[in-house]
């Protein structure tokens, strides 16, 4: 956890600084958005539970490429947390140490890159193949202001050694020349401590498909 001063410290130094009104509310709402990120996106988890309209039935989208996106989001999540540890999940400000290993060589924001995967994979699993791009914008706006607001602070706290980060590693488009670095490098937390801290999203997922089996493929 940042200590408090810090975090008034950065808002000072955001406050400072002279932004295009648009960044500023674009900064203000990340802000409000990152405490209420948990329960946000249930009206999405709703629909793909209960809209039945232009529903395909498709086995290889279903039972195929749904599940394989839902996969691979929660494997690039737990790699992610296992560099970054339990700061993750906190509710306050996520701001700890540079983390510039695993996947945060490649992209700086993987977390979220993993929830849209799994997003969309759960959309292809309901068989609502038009709804993807409804998940793609009401999540890109979401994750694209809550950045907003953690990189304002994160540039206050740490300066320079966090705008050389950012000048050097894309925000959303991962480099790939840096994988094979990414996937060796030595991550900070083990496997029991990385499963423990993503307890939350592995039950949800588990919850998530029992709902599915129970209301979509009777």
């Amino acid at each position: 956890m940042i200590p408090a001063y810090f975090f008034r410290m950065a808002q000072a130094h955001a406050r400072s600084v002279t932004a295009p009104r648009s960044a500023t509310w674009l900064v203000s709402t990340g802000e409000w958005l990152f405490r209420r990120r948990s329960y946000l996106p249930l009206p999405l988890a709703v629909a793909l539970l209960t809209v039945t309209w232009a529903r395909t039935s498709d086995p290889w989208v279903r039972a195929g490429l749904g599940p394989l996106l839902v996969a691979a989001g929660e494997g690039l999540r737990l790699w992610s947390v296992r560099h970054i540890g339990t700061i993750s999940r906190t509710r306050t400000d996520r701001l700890g140490p540079l983390v510039v290993t695993g996947p945060f060589q490649v992209v700086r924001n993987p977390l979220y890159l993993g929830n849209l995967l799994l997003w969309c994979g759960l959309g292809l699993s309901a068989g609502l193949v038009w709804m993807l791009p409804v998940i793609v914008a009401v999540l890109g706006f979401e994750y694209h202001a809550i950045v907003a607001w953690e990189e304002s602070l994160l540039a206050a706290r740490i300066g320079e050694r966090y705008k050389e980060y950012a000048a050097s590693v894309p925000r959303w488009s991962p480099t790939l020349t840096r994988l094979r670095a990414a996937l060796s490098s030595s991550p900070g937390y083990s496997w029991r401590e990385t499963f423990f801290s993503e307890r939350g999203t592995i039950l949800a997922l588990a919850a998530g498909c029992l709902l599915f089996i129970a209301t979509r493929w009777r």
